[in-house]
This record gives C-alpha cells, structure tokens and sequence, in this order.
C-alpha cells in the first residue's frame, strides 16, 4: 500500500478522535464546573481577538494561494490552525472553570427574570440565531479543517482544493462571528 494513503488514514483517524474528544469536552463543560483556584474571567476579550485574528490570517492566506504565493499560504494556514487550537484550549479551560453569562442577564444573577427578558426581547433572537449559527457550524468545521489540513500534508492538493472551497468559509464565518457574538454579550459578563 502506498505509504501516503497509509499515513493519509493514520492521520483521518487523529482527526476523527480529536473531534469526537473535542466535541465531547465541550457537551461537558456546561455540565461540570471545576475550581482551579484561578479566576478565568478575563478570557472572553481573549477568544475574541484569537478568532478575529484568525479571520484576517484566513484572509491572507486566501490573498496568498489566490497570487499563486503557496509558501505564504502554508504559513497563514499553520497560524491560522494554531491560533484555533489556543482558542480552543482556552474556551474549554474557561467554560470548565468559569459560570455561564446569559445574554440579557443584567444583574448578573444567572437568571433571565421577566423585566430582563423585556429589557433585551428585541436583540435576544437575532443573537442565539448567531450564536447557534457560530457554535453549530464551528462544530461541524473542526473535522472538515482537519480533514483539508490532510490533504495539502499528503500532497493530495486536488482533494485539498475541492475541500477548501467548501471549509473555507464556514471557517472564516465562524472566525468573523466568534467576536460578534462576544461584543453582543459583553455588557452581561460579570
């Protein structure tokens, strides 16, 4: 068997665990909370400004493999996965260690009472629509990233290129919507 199609499925299957090891961390970490005796509260800003630079290096790399400059493309894409991964780390660190903040929750409570609902009745909508579009597609995402970033490692750049079409902008719109839906949420973080 070739030795590219034998690491080509050793790596799928990487791929496939840590989306299954991923997914499975974020289902638990609305669950279960941990005190780690660190206060993770400043993180939010942080997730935002790793997803939107994540959007302007998708961009560039986009400019990149588009003038045919594929070195410059390589780099953007390796900083694009690895500011992911740091985003990743430190979302579930933060939802593990750190009580959920509720759009509209004014007094912080941890509850939408009746006169809070009223207060935000008119914004909550649009902002669960967006914040179920980003959590949805960023799911659905990882393992299609995953499976993209295989495809240019292996040298398969056909398959790579019929992938990135379809994974490139649900990754750019996740990136772009990550700090939409932390400024929306901003005045309710604690």
């Amino acid at each position: 068997m070739d030795q590219n199609i034998l690491s080509e499925k050793k790596l799928n299957r990487v791929a496939y665990a840590l989306t299954f090891v991923v997914l499975l961390l974020v289902g638990l970490m609305r669950r279960f909370k941990l005190d780690v005796g660190i206060d993770f509260s400043f993180l939010p800003p942080f997730h935002a400004t790793l997803n939107a630079l994540t959007a302007v290096v998708l961009l560039f790399a986009l400019y990149f493999i588009k003038s045919n400059q594929i070195d410059l493309h390589k780099k953007c894409m390796l900083t694009a996965l690895g500011l992911s991964i740091l985003f990743l780390l430190s979302y579930v660190a933060y939802h593990f260690t750190t009580p959920e903040t509720l759009f509209g929750d004014i007094n912080h409570d941890g509850l939408l009472d009746e006169g809070e609902l009223q207060l935000v009745s008119g914004s909550r909508t649009p902002y669960l629509i967006l914040l179920f579009s980003h959590i949805t597609l960023a799911a659905i995402s990882l393992p299609f990233i995953l499976l993209t970033f295989i495809r240019a490692y292996t040298n398969q750049f056909d398959k790579h290129k019929k992938l990135a079409r379809y994974v490139f902008p649900v990754w750019l719109y996740v990136a772009i919507t990550g700090p939409l839906c932390y400024f929306l949420l901003m005045p309710y973080y604690t």
